[in-house]
Parts: C-alpha cells; structure tokens; sequence
C-alpha cells in the first residue's frame, strides 16, 4: 500500500468534516470562555483525524467484503481496495494500527482532562465503529444521517471545547464513594453549545444524505436500507433542502441570544450559494456528478461559519 492509495482509503479529502467543527469549537470557546489549551488542542486533533480515517478505512473495507454486486455503479472505482488492488489483510492491519494511535492518544486527553471526554470520547467511538462495522452496520439503516451528524458535528465541537474548559464544571461526574455518583451540568451552556453546533450537525448529515440519494439502486441491489429508500428520493431530497435552512436558522438563533457574535449572520450571505447547489442537487444525484456539491455546501456553509466567530474573537481583543 502506496500513499496514494492509503490517502484513497482514508478518503483524506472528507476529512474536513472533522477539522470545521474541530476549529469551530475552538473559536466558539476563545470568544464565550477566552480560554485555550494548545497541549490539549494538538492531541485531540491528532486522535480525531486518526480516528475519521479509521472509520471511513473500514467503511471502504465493509462495503468490499459485503458488496453482492462487484461490477457497475462505479464499484470498480470509487472503492480504493478494488481500485489499487489491495491486500484485505493489509487494510485490515492498517485499521488496527490507526485505533490503537487513535486510542492511545484519547486516553491521553482523558489523563489531561476527566472522565467526561473519556464517556463523550467512548459513545463517538462507539458511533463511529458501529458505523461501518456489525451485523447491522448504522450506514445500512436509517440513522445514518442523524448519528453521523451528531457524532461529528456536536461530539466533536463539544469535546473541542470542553477539553479547554473541563474546570468551569459546565459538566462533570464526581465519585464521593463507591455508591453515590454527583452529575453536575449546566444546561444553559449546553443547550447553547447544541444551537452552535447545529449547522455542522445538518451540513455532515447531508453529506450522508446525498450519498445515499445517490445510491439508492445500489443500495437496494446490496440490501442496504438507508432512509432514502424508507422515505423515497422526492422525500429525501425535500428532507435535503430543509436541513441546510435549519443550520441556517440556528445561526441567526445563535446570534439573537448573543452566544454568537453579531458578524456571524453575514454567514446568510453563503445561502446564496448553498441554494443553487441545492437546486442542482434536485436536478440531478450521482456521484460522479452532483454528490460533490453536499460536500462543497457543508464546507461553504459552516467555513464561513467559523471563520465569522474568528472574526468575532479578534474584534474582542481589538
């Protein structure tokens, strides 16, 4: 296995699904808490994007060893183990490999932090692993989208924020003896926490979306049911539509509380061009054509997203 072909596995370019809301959570908390931790910082990056590939190297792997039909819909190319030929155990051993590092250095944040990114870091390994792997992998059901976006766009941003501030207790566990657990949470801040994380959750599950829309022949030949087939593809791609809108409104929400900076609503600006893609989308749904453009959307959206509440945080130290 080359590096081009170990990049193809991983697929490196959907990893910015995992960096946006990695940068958003750090941004979020430099401009509501002014508090940052670069040790912590760089070591759930590196646990994160390890991770992403790890999940993604045996979503590719599943999707070669389950496939019923090994010809057409782009098989023979858009899976890297068939495309460069890949050794199934090397890929295996691959994966082996990346969930150790990955688990090694979650540990090591937990060792920096509490038991909290221990129990959130457990329940998005838990996700993400179940996500390709199992008798009934999540991407072959109907909670594919809503799991993966709460995995990547909330767990994520929640946990990019909460190793910086683990010791404001807005939330934490406490053991006074074997018998008597204490949760104390401060469900003001979280539920804030939810609301700036709402665009990311719906721009990652319309990644998954799209992806499903554009298989649903595929997936039905491969008997995996996902929730364009169960709600049918003019459903779907009304569904579709109507996530990016929530994202969008949960911004102008955000702004309104003033848990957002005031620049952040100039992000409706992106509407403009996340509309035109949506209309694209309707058109027509390949992957060779269009599923890109949930890919590009999610970028767009959430990039300009973030990049507003870093404006935010310069604008308060002016």
């Amino acid at each position: 296995m080359n590096i081009v072909s170990f990049l193809k596995l991983v697929e490196i370019q959907t990893k910015v699904a995992s960096v946006i809301p990695f940068l958003l959570g750090t941004f979020y908390t430099l401009y509501r808490y002014d508090n940052f931790n670069i040790k912590n910082a760089i070591i759930m990056f590196a646990s994160m994007i390890i991770f992403d590939m790890t999940t993604t190297a045996i979503n590719n792997y599943m999707d070669y060893a389950k496939a019923i039909r090994k010809e057409g819909y782009g098989y023979e190319t858009h899976n890297a183990i068939v495309k460069y030929k890949l050794n199934p155990r090397l890929v295996r051993l691959t994966i082996y490999i990346m969930l150790a590092l990955a688990t090694f250095l979650g540990l090591l944040l937990v060792k920096n932090t509490n038991i909290i990114v221990l129990l959130v870091g457990a329940v998005s390994f838990v996700i993400g692993i179940a996500y390709s792997f199992g008798p009934i992998p999540i991407s072959r059901t109907p909670f594919g989208e809503i799991l993966s976006g709460l995995a990547m766009g909330f767990i994520i941003t929640f946990l990019s924020i909460y190793i910086h501030i683990f010791d404001l207790k807005i939330l934490s566990i406490s053991f006074s003896n074997l018998s008597s657990i204490s949760i104390n949470l401060n469900i003001v801040e979280l539920i804030y926490i939810f609301i700036v994380s709402l665009p990311l959750i719906m721009g990652i599950a319309n990644i998954m979306l799209a992806n499903n829309i554009c298989d649903i022949d595929e997936d039905i030949v491969n008997k995996r049911y996902t929730l364009p087939i169960y709600i049918g593809k003019e459903n779907a791609l009304k569904v579709f539509k109507w996530i990016y809108y929530i994202g969008f409104i949960a911004i102008v929400a955000g702004v309104l509380l003033r848990i957002l900076p005031i620049v952040s609503i100039v992000t409706l600006l992106a509407l403009k061009i996340v509309q035109k893609n949506i209309n694209k989308f309707n058109k027509i749904q390949t992957k060779k054509d269009t599923f890109i453009l949930a890919v590009k959307n999610c970028v767009i959206m959430n990039a300009f997203y973030a990049l507003t509440v870093l404006v935010g945080v310069i604008l308060s130290y002016i």
